[in-house]
């Protein structure tokens, strides 16, 4: 039942956006993305990164669904190990401030080089994935190298 401060299945914000991490160690979400966080129920999020390179700032619900994937993967492992070491390592629980500010924790601030510089911001699959600088020009180089070849292969496979 919706009581009308609630979508049932908000819908993730889409683009890339520009952002900063202050110094206190607090990303602002762009307004499409706080906009998309206060639609949620459950105002938790877990703020992590599983490969010590990518930020993401998980709905709680949705990292409770990760943690049980990673728990439960059994073809490999000690991958699902590592990644879950990764989360718990660098993670820690938040909340979205009034302004639209998450804090991350010290200790993935640090890792991830982002303590007081820009960042860029976008939604992949239900959550937020937060990018220092160096990572996104890496991002780009890669995904510039070959769209022509890229879109052609997956028009093939069925993009429309």
């Amino acid at each position: 039942m919706e009581d009308g401060n609630h979508t049932p299945n908000p819908e993730p914000p889409d683009g890339m956006y520009p952002a900063r991490m202050d110094d206190r160690g607090r990303v602002k979400l762009p307004t499409v993305f706080k906009e998309y966080l206060d639609s949620l129920e459950d105002k938790k999020l877990f703020v992590t990164s599983l490969d010590r390179r990518i930020a993401r700032i998980y709905p709680i619900l949705q990292w409770r669904e990760t943690k049980k994937f990673l728990e439960d993967y059994t073809a490999d492992p000690a991958a699902a190990e590592n990644l879950y070491f990764n989360a718990l390592d660098l993670g820690a629980e938040s909340e979205m401030d009034n302004q639209g500010r998450i804090l991350f924790s010290p200790e993935l601030r640090r890792e991830l080089g982002m303590e007081d510089q820009p960042v860029r911001v976008y939604c992949y699959a239900g959550r937020i994935e937060v990018l220092n600088q160096p990572t996104y020009d890496q991002r780009k180089a890669a995904a510039t190298r070959s769209p022509e070849a890229d879109l052609a292969a997956l028009k093939k496979a069925g993009l429309k």
